[in-house]
């Protein structure tokens, strides 16, 4: 029999800042620029009635986790449910289960701060989100751990929100942050670009993007899905998540491909590999970066591990046992 953890949402809550995400992802993503193993996400969509089944996984040995994520999203409830089994890389045990709806916009953020960190210029200053919902925020806050911004332009298109949005994380931050008309409002002038959304089509046109800008772009884990047009992409150096993921479910670069203006080899690398120094990111401050970040089990593994250890030294969470396969007979 062995000893799981099962941690609440309501257990891991103010566990650990953005920064901490930020830099227990980063660490994640420079073992999987070394070689540790992970596989992007597994879709199982029924029809009656729709929803998303969703798993993906990684192993990081020298944090000693390994993991991932199954959720539920849609179905008749309308809404998801994330769990984060977590594993002990040596000997496989389980360590915790965990509920991720908290830790979930604060992973994913963190993932996309550590793109902005190894591929915006050292001197950004100004971010355009588009997006006023939890991602957005978590992308947000992920962003100014590691940019000294000065200024954020958000655009949604419900007025209430993006203004509510704006008034929250203006007293939240240290920028002035404040909402914007339109997309196109949004992105003049910023250093950096941030798209959190579910959108269908691309939500700003690339040739509007200013030489030297960063985009990091998370709603795109669907072929259906596509946040930015292939002129972004074209415009770019691409560098997604998972090398994999770029010809199987990101659907801007996917569309881009179709549209016949880049082809397989306009992938750069890897976030993993630019972390790690295995491949360059930005080499002149004019270029035009897209970081592709659809979701994987690098953030996940890497998040759950820092909670897992946080609220362990904490005594919270509620033990529960599960029986190794040795003893199923």
């Amino acid at each position: 029999m062995t000893e799981t953890l099962f941690l609440s949402s309501d257990d891991v809550a103010g566990l650990a800042t953005p920064g901490e995400y930020v830099e227990a992802v980063r660490e994640g993503y420079r073992q999987r620029g070394e070689g540790a193993p992970a596989e992007p996400r597994t879709k199982l969509l029924p029809n009656d009635p729709p929803g998303m089944l969703t798993t993906y996984g990684a192993v990081l040995p020298d944090t000693g986790a390994m993991g991932g994520y199954m959720y539920a999203a849609g179905f008749g409830a309308r809404d998801a449910w994330f769990v984060t089994p977590l594993f002990d890389a040596d000997s496989g045990e389980l360590l915790a289960v965990i509920d991720g709806a908290h830790m979930n916009p604060y992973k994913t953020g963190a993932v996309g701060a550590v793109g902005v960190d190894a591929l915006a210029r050292e001197d950004a200053s100004s971010l355009a989100i588009i997006g006023s919902g939890s991602q957005a925020r978590g992308q947000l806050r992920a962003a100014a751990t590691v940019r000294d911004l000065d200024t954020v332009w958000v655009y949604s298109p419900t007025k209430d929100h993006r203004e509510s949005f704006a008034g929250e994380m203006d007293r939240e931050l240290d920028a002035s942050v404040a909402a914007v008309a339109s997309a196109a409002a949004a992105i003049e002038d910023a250093d950096i670009v941030v798209t959190a959304t579910t959108a269908a089509e691309p939500v700003f046109d690339g040739d509007r993007l200013e030489p030297g800008t960063h985009v990091t772009a998370m709603g795109q884990y669907d072929p259906e899905k596509r946040e930015l047009d292939a002129t972004t992409i074209e415009r770019a150096t691409y560098v997604p998540d998972l090398r994999k993921r770029a010809t199987a479910d990101a659907g801007s670069f996917l569309q881009a491909m179709e549209e016949g203006v880049v082809d397989e080899d306009h992938v750069h690398a890897e976030l993993g590999e630019v972390v790690a120094g295995v491949a360059e990111g930005r080499t002149t401050d004019e270029e035009i970066t897209v970081f592709d970040s659809g979701g994987t089990g690098i953030e996940t593994v890497a998040a759950a591990f820092l909670l897992y250890e946080r609220a362990r030294d904490r005594g919270l969470g509620t033990e529960v046992d599960f029986s190794p396969a040795s003893e199923a007979f």
